[in-house]
């Protein structure tokens, strides 16, 4: 019989994880009562909210939590302990290098405008990578429900401070409204910069989204990229470009993508050849962090240890890692697996 190791001591890359998102919930209650705003049953019975985002009501309530947690972020101190708590929770999960996922402009209100608040999410970044020893970088991520020239101001304030932490530039909310070829002027002045391309596609809207993805992005990465198991051709083309998806699994099940954690595609786009990330996305309202998405692995789809360790592998592949930091981590993948 073989041995089950434990998945949080296997070293892995967190590609997958959105900013407010990534909030304890103890730390919302405590936001909330200091700021005196009122929270919904929803985000402080300790447990996560019911949620299917698959009908415009579903994705309207998902975005409406996701909303009021943003409100109780408004000053620098705030931000600090967001990161800081966020990091170590990926370092007590396994994590060696977290990508972290925002859109300043939904920030900038409360602390002073745009500039000044990617500076204050940067600078929060930089101590709690020093603080507790994980590398964290941040891709700037653009919202599809806003208009595309918010997108290339974004972009281009994203290659502004490609030196100071930001590594990438994405696009996130509904897939299912507007184009992904709206914001193709922003992706190009962000991989003009340098940056990485990883767009949202492939979780709400279906194989095509990926599609658009690819060709209309040049996207590197996608973000979740599940529903690319619909159509094979997809598959083969996403394995043959190396594109890795950030693959999300408790939260496709929580916003009703799928009905349980087995009919999570993992295995069909593993079988395939695709790269894959695991990533936690909110764990705030889906309840799961990313030691738990590996766990989903190997109950739910039979993933031996030697599966999980190529997941962990693809993660860090997948990652803007720094060379050091990635022969570390992998080096970390074959020591879990001799048992060391």
């Amino acid at each position: 019989m073989e041995r089950v190791r434990d998945v949080r001591a296997l070293p892995k890359a967190h590609l997958h994880l959105h900013f407010t998102g990534s909030m304890r919930p103890g730390t919302l209650l405590e936001l909330a009562d200091k700021y005196g705003v009122h929270l919904p049953e929803a985000l402080k019975g300790g447990e996560p909210p019911k949620l299917r985002a698959t009908d415009e009501r579903g994705w309207f309530r998902f975005q409406r939590l996701y909303d009021i947690a943003r409100s109780c972020l408004r000053s620098p101190e705030d931000i600090q302990r967001l990161v800081r708590e966020a990091a170590e929770e990926d370092v007590r999960d396994g994590s060696g290098w977290l990508e972290i996922q925002v859109d300043p402009t939904s920030y900038a209100p409360r602390l002073g405008g745009l500039i000044p608040a990617l500076e204050i999410i940067l600078d929060a970044v930089r101590a709690a990578s020093r603080d507790t020893g994980l590398g964290i970088r941040v891709l700037v991520a653009a919202n599809r429900m806003k208009h595309p020239l918010d997108a290339r101001t974004l972009a281009r304030l994203a290659v502004r401070y490609a030196d100071r932490g930001v590594i990438g530039f994405g696009l996130s909310n509904d897939e299912r409204r507007g184009f992904a070829r709206d914001f193709d002027r922003a992706f190009a002045i962000a991989r003009d910069g340098g940056l990485l391309a990883a767009p949202h596609g492939g979780e709400l809207a279906g194989p095509a989204s990926v599609r658009d993805c690819l060709d209309d992005l040049h996207a590197s990465r996608v973000g979740h990229g599940v529903r690319a198991a619909e159509d094979p051709a997809l598959l083969r083309r996403l394995a043959e470009r190396g594109v890795t998806c950030e693959v999300c699994p408790a939260s496709n099940v929580a916003l009703g993508v799928y009905e349980k954690p087995e009919d999570v595609p993992l295995r069909t786009l593993y079988d395939a050849g695709v790269p894959m990330a695991l990533g936690a996305d909110d764990p705030l309202l889906f309840g799961a962090r990313l030691a738990d998405q590996y766990e989903i692995a190997r109950t739910a789809h039979g993933f031996s240890d030697a599966e999980l360790a190529e997941l962990a592998r693809q993660s860090v592949q997948g990652s803007r890692a720094p060379e050091g930091v990635r022969r570390e981590l992998l080096a970390g993948v074959e020591a879990w697996l001799r048992g060391e």
